[in-house]
Parts: C-alpha cells; sequence; structure tokens
C-alpha cells in the first residue's frame, strides 16, 4: 500500500505508515515506518493513538507534501498524531469477533434439530459429512455463538 500511495503521490515527500493486526496465535504485532522523517517522530506517534483507541486489524497510512513551515519534532509529532485521530473520527468500523471451529457428530434423526439451532443462532458456516452410523459437523462461529451452541 506504501508503495502504491508513493507511486500515486510522486511528489509527497514521506508515507508513513501505523498498523495493528492479530496473528494466528492471538498476539497483537505492531509495525510503523516514519518513511524518512526523524526518527518516532510520525509512524510511532500514529502507532500510539491506534494502540490508544485499541484497535486491532488496522492500518493507517498518512501522504506528507512538506509545507515550508518547520515544525521540529515534537510539532511533527503531535501532527501525525492529530491527523489519525481526525481520519478515525471519520471512520467505520467493524466489531472485531474471532472466530472458532467446533467439531461433533449427530445421529441422523437429530440433523433437522442441528440445523434449527445452528439457524437460530446464526451460525452460517457449517460442513457437513454423512457417515454411515452418524453426521460429523464442523461448524465456525464466533466464540460467544458456539459457546451457546454447545449448551443447547
Amino acid at each position: 500500500m506504501q508503495k502504491r500511495l508513493k507511486a500515486e503521490h510522486p511528489k509527497a515527500n514521506h508515507v508513513i505508515y501505523a498498523l495493528r493486526y492479530l496473528n494466528e496465535f492471538d498476539q497483537v504485532v505492531e509495525n510503523s515506518s516514519d518513511d524518512g522523517e526523524p526518527k518516532g517522530c510520525a509512524g510511532v506517534p500514529a502507532l500510539n493513538v491506534l494502540r490508544g483507541e485499541e484497535l486491532i486489524n488496522c492500518a493507517v497510512l498518512i501522504v506528507r507534501y512538506f509545507g515550508g513551515i518547520k515544525l521540529g519534532t515534537g510539532g511533527m509529532a503531535r501532527a501525525y498524531a492529530l491527523a489519525v485521530k481526525n481520519v478515525l473520527t471519520e471512520a467505520n468500523f467493524v466489531h472485531y469477533e474471532k472466530e472458532v471451529k467446533h467439531s461433533f457428530s449427530t445421529s441422523y434423526s437429530e440433523v433437522d434439530k442441528t440445523l434449527y439451532r445452528l439457524k437460530q443462532l446464526d451460525i452460517t458456516q457449517y460442513e457437513r459429512d454423512f457417515g454411515a452410523d452418524c453426521v460429523v459437523w464442523g461448524i465456525i462461529g464466533s466464540e460467544d455463538k458456539i459457546e451457546k451452541f454447545k449448551k443447547l
């Protein structure tokens, strides 16, 4: 994305970024780039805003053109942080829910009942394997929905 923005804005002085995401081990991974700005004056302040808002699975990129006024390192850090705060007021957020997989088996006579329970909880991701003696299910849903399903 940074390369694309640099190509779209060839006269820009800097394209900085900050990002946070969950890896496959549910650990928050963070990264940032100052893209030539003084160390810690651009990407880190942007990243600190994302941390403060407890945002994950997101990134922010800022294209900067030098406007002729030198802000100093403190002023630059505040300007980048303010830019991120401003864009977050306009952003549409989607609540993140971790999805988990649950496997179980039922008799053939319980298939309709199981489908009804899945529909009640709005669990739409499932697969079935019709074996000789039973049906083996694999369902995917939020941890909360899967726990509710197990209790039904």
